[in-house]
């Protein structure tokens, strides 16, 4: 039973006429017939489009809403009556004229292997693990300062500073006093000397080597300076410290960095977290190196999301021996997870996403298309899964498509109007 759009008129007619118009403009429907005829109203048009069409039997391109005869072969018009169907959207049938206007190319759809492939960026940042902090242990004044600027390059036990400290020379004398005379103040030899005194095991805590505090004891002579030696190999990245400044316990005075081996912290977006794990080989490119590209692994998988940006963080470990990755360059990164064996992929370009509905265009030969609704998986370099809705051999169409899908929604909703 064909739609009847005077059987809205009734008391609201108005109301309805406008609820009408409404609709017909969403579907867009209000095309250039429209303007063709000005005096039409949109309950005429959308009628027009109702009523059976008359198509000719040798030309189908020639569509009239009357009865005709063909101005090409002069045969009689035959009357279209619109095919029942039970699939939501209806195929569409082109010529080859039409087809090559459009620029439709197909493509197959494949069964192979789909690479696990990320690509993401992230920041360079210092191995955290090879930083070492430097702060004074006691009260005291910076003297004969031997690293004296920021970002000097430094070996493992090579001088920093000397601290003049007077708790340093009065727990000297106390060491040195224990080493003298037992508990019966009778004077010990040297091979007899007390190692575990509290004076000694504060000089343990200020970091003075056993070698000098064994010359300490053997020499009975105190040293006038806390000496404090770099405890790696690397660069001066925290420099605080200036020549009689007065530091006190826990004073950050220099914080060195190896940067041999860096941090490089990226994103990973929700959809792609199954696909790591801690090992998988990385690349890393910077801007300032081009052409040059840096190996490194994924160590570490941060424990949660950033809720605003729903994404992610991981950390990769990459060898830097020639220290060209500096800290804060902006890197590009390629994380590889390896493939997916045995799945239906498809290009990129041939999935339709509108909303929740996710489609291609299939190619039924002979000029006939139709739309088919998926399910899709991962997506890598280009290709997509696809997990339901398609075999291997296929064909679907990857350009053009979105022309066909849109008229084939538009027929649909003629079909829901008529019935």
């Amino acid at each position: 039973m064909l739609f009847n759009p005077t059987s809205l008129l009734g008391d609201n007619g108005p109301l309805r006429r406008i609820t009408i118009l409404l609709i017909l403009t969403s579907l867009g429907l209000m095309s250039a017939a429209c303007s063709q005829h000005d005096d039409e109203t949109a309950l005429q048009h959308a009628s027009k489009h109702l009523d059976p069409s008359y198509v000719c039997p040798m030309h189908p391109q020639i569509v009239q809403q009357q009865k005709a005869s063909c101005p090409i072969c002069g045969m009689d018009l035959v009357k279209q009556k619109p095919i029942a169907s039970k699939d939501p959207l209806p195929e569409i049938k082109l010529n080859t004229e039409l087809v090559q206007k459009m620029g439709i190319r197909t493509a197959s759809v494949e069964q192979g292997k789909l690479w696990k492939y990320i690509k993401t960026v992230g920041y360079v940042a210092y191995n955290e693990r090879r930083l070492s902090k430097v702060n004074a242990r006691t009260y005291g004044w910076v003297e004969n300062l031997g690293v004296r600027t920021l970002g000097r390059k430094v070996v493992k036990g090579q001088l920093l500073m000397e601290l003049y400290s007077p708790d340093f020379l009065k727990t000297q004398k106390e060491f040195i006093d224990a080493q003298k005379k037992d508990k019966s103040s009778t004077l010990r030899k040297y091979g007899a000397r007390q190692e575990s005194v509290p004076s000694r095991d504060y000089l343990r805590y200020l970091q003075i080597s056993e070698s000098t505090a064994n010359e300490i004891a053997r020499t009975g002579k105190p040293k006038h300076r806390i000496p404090i030696y770099s405890p790696q190999h690397g660069t001066v990245i925290r420099h605080e410290v200036k020549k009689h400044m007065y530091v006190g316990p826990g004073y950050p005075m220099f914080v060195i960095a190896d940067l041999t081996s860096v941090w490089v912290e990226v994103d990973i977006y929700e959809h792609q977290l199954n696909w790591i794990e801690l090992g998988l080989p990385t690349e890393i490119e910077v801007d300032a190196l081009p052409g040059q590209r840096f190996k490194g692994q994924l160590t570490y998988i941060y424990p949660e999301l950033d809720p605003r940006t729903r994404t992610l963080k991981v950390r990769l470990l990459v060898n830097n021996p020639d220290l060209k990755l500096k800290p804060n360059m902006f890197a590009q990164v390629r994380i590889y997870g390896g493939p997916k064996k045995e799945v239906l992929k498809i290009p990129r370009e041939a999935l339709i996403v509108t909303g929740e509905r996710e489609s291609v265009i299939l190619d039924m030969g002979k000029g006939k298309f139709k739309p088919v609704d998926v399910t899709s998986g991962m997506r890598s370099q280009g290709e997509v899964e696809i997990l339901k809705g398609l075999k291997k051999g296929q064909k679907i169409v990857v350009s053009g498509q979105f022309l066909i899908d849109s008229e084939a929604n538009l027929q649909a909703s003629f079909r829901r109007l008529g019935n």
